[in-house]
């Protein structure tokens, strides 16, 4: 019989996923025009080109938006030759502003899908309303647990057992919206938030293309 240990030391990769979904079962008949907005490392917007490159997801990334200058988003983008463009919060009189120039962007770039993949700003009604139902994010928490900054390091205060991540639709509240997909993790006596969050890192990547999918099946 396998002790606690054994069954906390479990691969990440077998974790649970809910709901059960694969690429495979969702029919996409028109490739899906997306925009990523990422402000950091770029690793989701990564996973989600590598689905579509290998196939399984049909969708075309239009253009990726990074608020970082020195976000590595901007540079996988640039290597899969994918529009990348800096809208710098800092050079924005306000969050308005900043959204606005967003929801410029993603139209002259014939987005219909807005894919939040790491993106560290909180949004306002100008980018909902523009793409109504239309707007997925991946947070590293099992919503509703753990909203906002910093999930990892909360859930790691909290003594919980068990995390994970969210792929969500973006509602005004922020991380409220009706949730897409859920990936679990076991939380480790060891953990730290680097070795936490990597290992739901994995499951990030894993969920956010079946995520897309699933919501563009709902229209």
């Amino acid at each position: 019989m396998s002790s606690n240990l054994d069954l906390f030391s479990l691969d990440s990769t077998l974790s649970l996923v809910s709901p059960s979904v694969s690429l495979r079962d969702i029919t996409i008949e028109v490739p899906l025009r997306l925009g990523i907005l990422a402000s950091g490392n770029g690793s989701n917007f990564a996973a989600v080109a590598d689905a579509i490159a290998q196939g399984n997801l049909n969708a075309q990334i239009q253009v990726l938006i990074y608020n970082n200058p020195d976000a590595k988003a901007a540079v996988r983008a640039q290597n899969r030759g994918i529009p990348a463009k800096l809208l710098n919060h800092r050079d924005f009189a306000s969050r308005e502003d900043l959204d606005a120039q967003i929801v410029k962007t993603l139209c002259e770039y014939n987005v219909e899908w807005v894919i939040m993949a790491g993106w560290m700003r909180i949004v306002t009604p100008i980018l909902i309303n523009a793409f109504p139902n239309r707007i997925v994010n991946i947070h590293p928490s099992l919503l509703p647990s753990f909203k906002g900054v910093r999930a990892v390091e909360q859930a790691l205060a909290a003594k919980v057992k068990i995390s994970g991540c969210t792929a969500h639709f973006v509602s005004l509240e922020v991380d409220s919206g009706t949730i897409l997909l859920q990936a679990a993790v076991p939380v480790l006596p060891d953990d730290t938030p680097e070795t936490l969050h990597a290992r739901i890192q994995v499951q990030e990547h894993r969920i956010l293309p079946q995520a897309i999918a699933l919501a563009a099946s709902q229209f």
